[in-house]
């Protein structure tokens, strides 16, 4: 055979070589969406295979989504692969939607998909919530707390079980807040309406009245979650909280008391150290000044203006002094 000839059959036998094996190895992929109504071509396929997009589960996704009457072309499919999308679920939620009535797309099951990932949430999950609505409980067991505790006005403590049953909203879930705020807003919703209560009395006789007031709220506004309903499973009558704030404040003004009695004794004590102070002093000038006669009475001798018989007359007059005050003061005093 001529070298041109097979040349020629060289360039021609390789691509058509390069098709056959392509073609066999697609061939059953291809084969089983043509005949589930969901036809790929072989391009499409020989595309995923090359972008690294698993042949097989896009396919099989794709035919889920025909044989439910939904039309998702492989192109979006691999690309919410691509993305890091949960495909099959994301199909499954687009069927389940379409069966209940649920208007959801495509580009919105993929950015629930994904908005969901790493939450321990799917978009299937929430598509079901929204067929079957869900119950929550408030406060959340997991948190450790196992009421909510509130205060009437006459200070008796009220202590309450939640049940809130909820629906997703699939319009509010990219963006929406979960299911921590609606228990965070409920909460508050029942403490504040307890605190308003005039008695806990009317708490205990009608405890719709708190699932009414907070239900009025809209608390579900900026969340992922419609609120249907807040039930009250348990009421109970707590500690009478206003009588230990009595008793406190009552400890508190005991203790302001003594405080103060303390500070006025500390300054008698300091008044009664400074005139104590204030009599030794004068009994040192006392005590100075006497000391001063008897220099005096010497300084008078030698200048001649007091005599020895002066000096006798005014010991005599003191000794008949002291012997007055003697006689005229009380036997027994001294």
């Amino acid at each position: 055979m001529p070298m041109p000839s097979i040349f020629l059959i060289a360039i021609i036998g390789v691509p058509a070589l390069i098709v056959f094996f392509i073609v066999v190895s697609f061939f059953n992929t291809w084969l089983k969406a043509k005949l589930n109504g969901a036809p790929v071509g072989f391009a499409n396929l020989l595309g995923m295979r090359l972008g690294g997009v698993p042949v097989d589960l896009v396919v099989g996704a794709r035919i889920t989504a025909v044989k439910a009457g939904i039309e998702v072309t492989t192109d979006k499919i691999s690309a919410h692969f691509l993305a890091g999308g949960n495909v099959i679920p994301t199909v499954q939620a687009l069927v389940a939607a379409k069966k209940a009535g649920i208007l959801l797309d495509w580009d919105r099951a993929c950015a629930i998909d994904l908005a969901t990932k790493g939450s321990g949430k799917s978009v299937l999950e929430a598509v079901r919530t929204s067929v079957d609505p869900k119950v929550i409980d408030c406060p959340n067991p997991a948190s450790g707390r196992t009421t909510i505790d509130g205060v009437a006005k006459d200070g008796i403590q009220v202590k309450v079980k939640a049940r809130v049953t909820v629906r997703t909203h699939l319009d509010r879930f990219v963006g929406g807040a979960k299911e921590e705020t609606i228990i965070a807003r409920v909460g508050e919703g029942i403490v504040s309406t307890i605190g308003t209560s005039e008695s806990y009395k009317t708490v205990l006789e009608s405890p719709d009245s708190i699932s009414k007031t907070v239900l009025a709220r809209g608390l579900d506004v900026g969340t992922a979650f419609e609120i249907l309903s807040i039930d009250i499973a348990d009421v109970d009558v707590g500690e009478n909280v206003g009588a230990k704030l009595q008793e406190a404040q009552a400890e508190a003004n005991k203790s302001i008391a003594q405080a103060q009695a303390e500070i006025r004794r500390a300054a008698a004590v300091a008044v009664e150290q400074e005139m104590k102070a204030r009599v030794q002093e004068m009994q040192a000038k006392v005590v100075e000044a006497q000391a001063q006669v008897p220099l005096a009475m010497a300084e008078a001798f030698r200048s001649g203006r007091l005599g020895v018989m002066d000096y006798y007359k005014m010991e005599n007059v003191q000794a008949d002094s002291a012997m007055r005050q003697s006689i005229a003061q009380p036997e027994g005093k001294k």
